[in-house]
């Protein structure tokens, strides 16, 4: 069965309300405080509480670090978690989240990266919610994570730099590429370091997944809504199909052609695909006045978007994009080489609902087999299918 978790952030979302959904779905406190003395900050200790709003209760997570803490730039935050004892799947993803940080941030202010820098107890809080979080759910052995879409709100927030329009700056550039929904509420409900997580963490967005559940737990944030609790919501459970249907949510990129030369769709394909595109296709229409034209669209996850949306302005003769989300179920699969009359021949195996699975040998491997010794590509494909039928057989 495979452990999965669903984000339910309806009122928004920030890295002491992830660790607090964590520590109230039943990570030990004292796992997370082993965690923070891993990062080798001094004194610093993390205390929960049990705290009701609107008739619902949360555990809420602080932070206390006293005594003094010198001002850190990224390179210091990278430093004290390459010499923490992490797991290294847990180092890595928050170098990557650290990074990524502090560059929206540097893009937001207009500065360079190095000289970005967390306030004393801010670099603190940072640390350790990101590397918390990050623990806390490679110890609950989640092995996937969904996301509902985060909430816009508004207004304005007084910061250092002045104010600002909520969400600031950093967080409008971390969410770019990623579902929100507009809310009516004033106030900043998203937070730079909630932002980082929940998008380095989600394996996708949208409908919470079909699954058992098992835990539903919530964790409190510091402010105060007038029509909401200040949770967010954690649901941990187990997929109902064993993990069989992957479910994530997509987007696609769509732009009518009526006057671009043919011998530039090629070309524009390959560049789609290196911006991060999952697919590429190209249908016939007929456009206004009875033009002859093409629709171009293109598949790819929501990270991908700007980078698209950019290519193909750049790259076609479109005024204008259209942009959809869709939800896609995908068979889990994995690629496997198998051994023909005429070569090796890569094939993917997708596991089918219920046990089974169904198999496609790699067209272009076929096709360079084929040239190779003179043969038909069927010949070759219906080869490397016997093949995997046959290693996949039992044998006496």
């Amino acid at each position: 069965m495979t452990r999965v978790a669903f984000l339910d952030p309806f009122a928004g979302a920030s890295g002491d309300m992830l660790l607090g959904a964590l520590l109230d779905a039943g990570w030990p406190l004292a796992d997370l405080q082993a965690v923070v003395d891993s990062l080798a900050l001094g004194q610093v200790e993390v205390r929960a509480e049990r705290v009701h709003k609107h008739h619902l209760a949360g555990t809420h997570l602080t932070i206390h670090a006293p005594g003094a803490q010198p001002l850190r730039h990224p390179a210091d935050l990278l430093a004290i978690v390459a010499g923490a004892h992490i797991a290294p799947a847990v180092r890595d993803r928050a170098v990557a989240v650290i990074e990524r940080l502090a560059a929206v941030e540097a893009r937001a202010h207009g500065i360079p990266v190095e000289e970005v820098h967390f306030h004393e107890v801010g670099a603190v809080d940072t640390l350790v919610d990101i590397v918390g979080t990050l623990a806390g759910f490679a110890a609950l052995g989640v092995e996937r994570i969904v996301s509902a879409p985060l909430p816009w709100s508004r207004g304005t927030v007084q910061t250092e730099h002045g104010l600002l329009p909520v969400p600031p700056p950093a967080v409008a550039a971390l969410l770019e590429g990623y579902p929100v929904h507009g809310v009516d509420v004033q106030g900043e409900m998203v937070t730079p370091t909630g932002a980082a997580l929940v998008t380095n963490l989600a394996d996708s967005f949208g409908r919470m997944p079909d699954m058992v559940v098992q835990t539903v737990a919530y964790g409190a944030g510091t402010r105060d809504w007038p029509d909401r609790a200040n949770r967010l919501r954690l649901v941990l459970g187990e997929a109902v199909d064993g993990g069989i249907a992957e479910v994530e949510t997509l987007t696609v990129l769509a732009c009518n052609l009526d006057d671009m030369n043919p011998q530039w769709y090629g070309p524009l394909a390959e560049a789609a695909f290196h911006a991060g595109a999952l697919d590429v296709w190209l249908t016939p229409a007929y456009m206004k006045k009875s033009r002859p034209g093409i629709v171009v669209e293109v598949l790819c996850r929501p990270a991908e978007v700007p980078a698209l949306r950019e290519m193909l302005f750049r790259q076609t003769t479109t005024l204008g994009i259209r942009e959809t989300s869709v939800t896609r179920w995908a068979l889990p699969r994995q690629t496997r080489t198998v051994q023909t009359p005429y070569g090796d021949v890569r094939i993917k195996i997708g596991d089918l609902p219920g046990g089974g699975s169904k198999m496609a040998p790699e067209h272009d491997d076929c096709a360079a087999r084929a040239a190779e010794h003179n043969v038909s590509v069927r010949e070759v494909w219906q080869a490397a299918l016997n093949a995997a039928a046959d290693s996949a057989a039992p044998h006496p």
